[in-house]
């Protein structure tokens, strides 16, 4: 049967980004035929021993408590499981500083699913037939961000400034504030912050002065905060959530440990949180409650970001370090190739300027290698100009054991040395 799709239907039934290149890499290590693959590739976090018991002690604890029936066997609140809700106005109150009621908070089935209502609420074709943007200030962002609106044409990123350390090979994207637009034809913003894949948090000032520009036109600003404190704590450099105006904090509990139960929650102002709130109960009433409910537990008695802090963060800040001294050690100086300053989250990000190949190629020659990364060029949803630096990076998972990295970075050093040469050869004998 080859069903008749829409023109939505058609769009939405297509992979995009990472998820995309994820069915190459599936059937290379697939049809491996007893070759063994360094897979830099994963977005999935380690099952941490400590973290697993974190979550099974949870368990425990709602199995054997008389609130079981009610959570896994009856309908809940469109906003979400009532413990969880002032579990997180509680912590944020306190550790914050804040004054946060309950109407200021959703409980969504993951943050992928919370950016969707966020773009189809706020961007796209108003009532009276505008396209209202969504804008992306930073890119490289999310490669997730590129399948959350129904309009095809109303994303729209924007490219950054480079903070170049030519002698350190190291660099760091900025927000370009001479290019970015924001005005009446803007419907939102999302950016994420530690962000996947560059590890790059934009400064205070930075958030400060995008939420600035977003107010006169009552622009809801969405901070993905996947990676970010208290919980799980993926920042390696000083990092504390802005909430507040027309600012929604928006966290995930996937890299606390539980990416299978899908939670999203977003905190801001309850007139946006309201119209999130009537789209989710239209497409799926509410998010699972299981993992609520054992969420609840592990923030109510401190046990999550105790952990978060102690175990998760210093996990992958070595991990970054392993991958940042290998990368040193293996790479040719005279290469011009630079890793994106590790402020946090799980990958790390480099960029080969003058790439004589492109990212695709790359990725290509790395599998005969053995070592699989992922092509750059699936984390610029939006970017519509053809700029080279697009095809010229690699995301690099930090989910690896410590002797993979070494040896993966020992191989992509190899890799690269040989595409810049082999590029250079022809030249020299013309």
């Amino acid at each position: 049967m080859e069903p008749a799709l829409t023109r939505i239907g058609t769009q939405m039934s297509a992979l995009t980004g990472v998820r995309a290149i994820m069915k190459d890499i599936i059937e290379t290590l697939r049809e491996s035929q007893g070759k063994t693959f360094i897979n830099l590739s994963a977005g999935n976090p380690v099952i941490l021993p400590e973290v697993e018991q974190l979550w099974r002690n949870s368990t425990m604890e709602l199995l054997g408590s008389p609130e079981y029936g009610e959570v896994v066997c009856r309908y809940g609140a469109s906003q979400g499981y009532a413990p969880l809700v002032d579990a997180i106005i509680e912590d944020f109150n306190q550790r914050y500083g804040l004054a946060l009621i309950s109407k200021q908070v959703l409980i969504t089935p993951g943050s992928q699913s919370l950016y969707f209502l966020a773009a189809n609420a706020f961007g796209g074709v108003n009532a009276e037939g505008n396209l209202k943007r969504i804008v992306l200030p930073l890119s490289p962002d999310y490669t997730g961000y590129g399948g959350v609106s129904l309009d095809s044409q109303a994303l729209v990123a924007y490219k950054p400034t480079l903070d170049i350390d030519e002698a350190g090979h190291r660099f760091k994207y900025r927000p370009d504030f001479s290019q970015l637009r924001i005005d009446k034809t803007t419907g939102c913003i999302i950016f994420s912050r530690p962000c996947n894949p560059t590890g790059n948090v934009l400064t205070d000032l930075e958030v400060e002065k995008i939420a600035a520009l977003a107010q006169p036109f009552d622009v809801p600003v969405f901070i993905d905060s996947a990676y970010g404190p208290p919980f799980p704590s993926l920042n390696f450099t000083e990092l504390k959530p802005y909430i507040g105006g027309n600012v929604v904090h928006c966290m995930s509990l996937s890299k606390a440990g539980l990416p299978g139960e899908r939670i999203g929650i977003a905190i801001g102002d309850e007139r946006i949180i309201q119209v999130l709130e009537a789209f989710q109960t239209n497409i799926c009433i509410h998010s699972g409650r299981y993992g609520q409910a054992i969420a609840a537990q592990a923030i109510r008695s401190g046990a999550l970001a105790q952990i978060s802090e102690s175990i998760i963060r210093p996990f992958y800040q070595k991990k970054f370090a392993i991958l940042e001294a290998a990368l040193s050690e293996f790479m040719p100086p005279d290469l011009p190739w630079f890793l994106h300053r590790g402020e946090g989250a799980i990958f790390g990000w480099v960029w080969f300027r003058d790439l004589p190949v492109t990212d695709w190629e790359l990725y290509q020659h790395l599998k005969v290698a053995g070592v699989i990364a992922v092509p750059g060029s699936t984390f610029f949803p939006g970017l519509r100009e053809d700029w080279p630096h697009k095809h010229q990076c690699l995301r690099l998972s930090l989910t690896a054991t410590d002797e993979e990295i070494v040896q993966g970075m020992k191989r992509l050093a190899e890799v690269v040395q040989r595409v810049y040469s082999a590029h250079l050869e022809p030249a020299i004998t013309r």
